[in-house]
């Protein structure tokens, strides 16, 4: 399910809604984190690299550390820095992408992912997927939100970690 994104009323007129989306994964919490965080290539959809011909993707497993992706060739491209590594609740990383889909070397023009996992009380995990901060990305910010929010955005991959966890 995704919650589209819409004006939050507590938040200040230059902050963003943030995008939500979220998915029940049936398997339990812990296999889902290390799914998300050590496996990402079975489940990032190919149409949402940057990287033309990514067949990995690296994810540096610690505040500070990156997550690149990277071709047959051995090229790299880092997409983004670890935040938080709370295992297996907590996740959150630096969206390194400018609205012109290109990688973002400002720090200050990126927003943040934030994955919270919760395991339900039948073995299954709810995934829970907050796309932050987008007004950073400054002019087009607008095009990058409605980009994620939207049918092929975050919420294809929160599908296809389901997917690829519950398998």
């Amino acid at each position: 399910m995704t919650t589209p994104t819409r004006p939050d009323p507590t938040r200040s007129g230059t902050e963003a809604s943030p995008v939500s989306v979220a998915v029940d994964v049936a398997a339990p919490v812990e296999h889902v984190f290390d799914v998300f965080t050590r496996r990402t290539s079975t489940w990032w959809d190919a149409a949402h690299h940057l990287l033309d011909g990514t067949v990995a993707m690296d994810v540096e497993l610690r505040p500070g550390g990156s997550i690149t992706e990277v071709d047959a060739a051995g090229n790299r491209c880092t997409i983004g820095r670890v935040l938080v590594v709370e295992r297996p609740a907590r996740f959150a990383f630096t969206w390194d992408v400018s609205p012109r889909w290109e990688v973002e070397t400002d720090p200050a023009r990126c927003s943040e992912v934030h994955v919270a996992f919760t395991a339900l009380d039948d073995g299954r995990t709810r995934v829970v997927l907050e796309h932050r901060h987008l007004e950073r990305h400054g002019g087009g910010w607008e095009g990058m939100r409605d980009a994620v929010g939207g049918a092929d955005g975050w919420a294809v991959d929160v599908r296809r970690l389901a997917e690829a966890a519950g398998a």
